[in-house]
């Protein structure tokens, strides 16, 4: 299914495609192994697995070139279109999580303070499968594709989100390591 979605909204740009298939095979393959480590918690591994193949998947809306994304968008959008296309495709589970993993999460009072072009409102992961997928995302980047980050390197890249976002993360680390 999330194959045949990405092949779809990929429409025909290969090297797209493969970027968003590998980067989001390294993120389902973490978020699967948090679930199994942790099975307390309860998690939906084939909304997992879906989801994190999916949560990217509005970044074919964005101007990323060095991704190989040639949309119109600024990539800050990529959750929210996510959600869109996630949403027209009668996936509301799959678009809150695509909504919901930018940084740690974004409150609303974020989205002002930084004048981010984002509806004002909270996107912050609620459910367990919406904070492990985040939380995975976070070790992973699309353009070193090669490369699994360290802990620190995944909060430096949330210090552009606020301590908040930090925070938030060495807590995740916490329950989910």
């Amino acid at each position: 299914m999330y194959k045949d979605l990405i092949h779809k909204y990929c429409n025909g740009n290969a090297s797209l495609e493969q970027v968003l298939l590998k980067h989001s095979t390294d993120v389902a393959r973490r978020a699967l192994q948090i679930a199994r480590k942790h099975p307390e918690l309860k998690a939906d591994e084939k909304l997992l697995l879906e989801g994190a193949m999916l949560h990217d998947i509005g970044i074919v809306r964005v101007y990323a070139p060095t991704i190989f994304c040639f949309g119109t968008e600024p990539y800050i959008r990529h959750g929210v279109l996510g959600a869109e296309i996630l949403r027209s495709e009668g996936l509301p589970l799959h678009a809150r999580i695509a909504e919901r993993h930018t940084g740690t999460g974004l409150t609303a009072a974020e989205i002002i303070k930084q004048q981010l072009p984002l509806p004002h409102q909270d996107f912050t992961p609620q459910n367990i499968e919406e904070q492990i997928i985040c939380y995975a995302d976070k070790f992973y980047s699309k353009s070193r594709l090669d490369e699994e980050k360290t802990p620190e390197q995944a909060m430096r890249s949330l210090q552009k989100f606020g301590e908040e976002g930090i925070s938030v993360f060495k807590d995740w680390m916490e329950r989910f390591e």
